[in-house]
């Protein structure tokens, strides 16, 4: 009797420790979305160069987009269920509020007050905007410190002219700030080469090249004065819905880093190459239960849109028109700032 006690309470304890991993119960709005059988997520009421764009044909595209598209398919098993639905940056946040989408894609910027204030939850960045600069290729510049004695022009009035006359005083530059009343007029200047860099958002930046005469004659330069994680926005209070956006963006992120791209994945779910990989791509189960989603959401995810790598590369870096240099948007180990959570 006694041993048999031992043994019972052996078995408790075994069982304690044992990681037991029971599936998510879908939070309200993963219900919601799948009741209704479609994801209502934000476009932008206009053209907004590299994270959202309508071409001729009507077909929008872009980082904001994709995102868009990575979580209808993560719920869906593709993005035929997604709606996108045009907000002003004004509206955004009240649309979100009544119940209107689901969730705001639309560069927004993770900040305090939005965090505390407005009843609103942010996932983990999807992308760091910097304030940067651009100059005139022939003058060889690689950073404004090779400017010695020039010139750089900004809207005047605005949080970059701070930014960039801050950052002159504060490193020392011999370079003069020549400020206009609209950034239109700044940019203007520019191409007129009344100075020799401009300044402003990175993603703004990278489209005034791209849409210039000649964008081939402009460098983008290595400054960062600033830095803004751009996020998935969601109602406070379902942190099942804050798990999912959380987890579309680190599956892109763990695909990268473990060499999974949108072309090798099915040889990589039919041999995964480590226990990562494995879980990854649902074939070790539980990544989708944990969820309340199946277990080849991460798979149809990244067989559909591609790891962070070729997102950025797709809207902003080396495959699209902006050639914007991904940077701090880079892994860690790429030398940016972003990483892959452990997926265990």
């Amino acid at each position: 009797m006694k041993n048999a006690l031992k043994l019972g309470l052996a078995a408790l304890a075994l069982a304690a420790a044992t990681p037991q991993f029971a599936s998510a119960a879908p939070g309200d709005t993963l219900k919601a979305v799948q009741a209704r059988g479609v994801l209502n997520c934000t476009s932008s009421d206009g053209n907004f160069e590299g994270f959202a764009e309508v071409d001729a044909q009507g077909n929008w595209h872009g980082l904001d987009i994709d995102y868009c598209r990575a979580v209808a398919t993560a719920i869906f098993g593709s993005d035929d269920k997604l709606k996108l639905i045009p907000i002003s940056w004004a509206q955004r946040f009240p649309s979100l509020q009544s119940g209107e989408i689901d969730l705001v894609i639309k560069a927004s910027g993770w900040l305090f007050s939005r965090d505390t204030e407005l009843g609103l939850q942010f996932s983990m960045p999807y992308f760091i905007g910097v304030t940067t600069f651009m100059a005139h290729k022939d003058l060889a510049a690689k950073s404004l410190a090779d400017l010695a004695g020039g010139t750089v022009c900004v809207a005047g009035g605005t949080s970059t002219e701070k930014l960039v006359s801050d950052y002159i005083k504060e490193k020392k530059y011999d370079v003069k700030v020549v400020t206009f009343e609209k950034n239109t007029e700044a940019t203007a200047a520019y191409f007129a080469n009344r100075c020799d860099a401009y300044a402003e958002w990175g993603p703004i930046v990278a489209a005034t090249r791209a849409t210039s005469a000649d964008p081939d004659s402009h460098d983008i330069l290595s400054d960062a004065l600033s830095l803004e994680g751009e996020a998935i926005v969601m109602r406070q209070g379902d942190d099942n819905w804050v798990d999912i956006a959380n987890w579309v963006i680190a599956a892109q992120r763990i695909a990268e880093e473990n060499g999974v791209t949108s072309k090798n994945i099915d040889e990589m779910k039919a041999n995964p190459p480590n226990t990562v990989v494995g879980k990854l791509l649902g074939v070790t189960p539980g990544i989708g239960a944990r969820l309340g989603l199946k277990d080849d959401w991460a798979y149809n995810v990244i067989k559909k849109l591609g790891n962070s790598e070729e997102m950025y590369n797709r809207n902003f870096g080396t495959e699209s028109r902006y050639k914007l240099p991904r940077a701090l948007n880079s892994l860690w180990n790429k030398g940016g700032v972003f990483y892959a959570p452990v997926l265990d």
